[in-house]
């Protein structure tokens, strides 16, 4: 019980720490509507929200994974952070293959499923936001 109140206390925080970082981002005078801030001010409210629930309303016998588990998800943040690092260096989509690759062997493919799968993902988010949409993704050595 006590470990709920100090999780959703630390989601409260960050919750708080996430929207106004996005407050402080720049707007262009050419910016649409809503602007660059309203997208991560909505997800800083709801991580707010279920932090609060979670704080408020908390398991009277929460179970935690095994160390071997949060291992594997302390794995998966470093993967999000180093895809973030490299994602100007090595571009979207090798970046993005490397990364959901990992990721879906990390969720219990074979490592063949997981190459073909992260070559697919990063193809496919490639084409439908650059291609389709016409949105600017980080071009990588190979020059996409």
């Amino acid at each position: 019980m006590r470990s709920d109140r100090i999780f959703g206390a630390f989601g409260v925080a960050l919750a708080i720490f996430y929207i106004w970082a996005a407050l402080q981002t720049q707007e262009s005078f050419l910016s649409d509507v809503v602007g660059p801030k309203a997208f991560p001010v909505i997800i800083g409210v709801i991580l707010g929200i279920s932090s609060a629930i979670i704080f408020l309303f908390p398991d009277p016998e929460p179970h935690w994974p095994a160390f071997g588990r949060i291992a594997e998800i302390a794995g998966a943040v470093v993967v999000m952070v180093l895809y973030a690092e490299f994602l100007p260096v090595a571009g979207f989509v090798i970046a993005t293959a490397v990364a959901s690759a990992y990721l879906t062997w990390r969720l219990g493919s074979t490592v063949i499923q997981s190459i073909i799968a992260g070559i697919v993902i990063s193809v496919s988010i490639y084409v439908v936001f650059h291609l389709l949409f016409g949105l600017s993704l980080a071009r990588g050595p190979l020059g996409f």
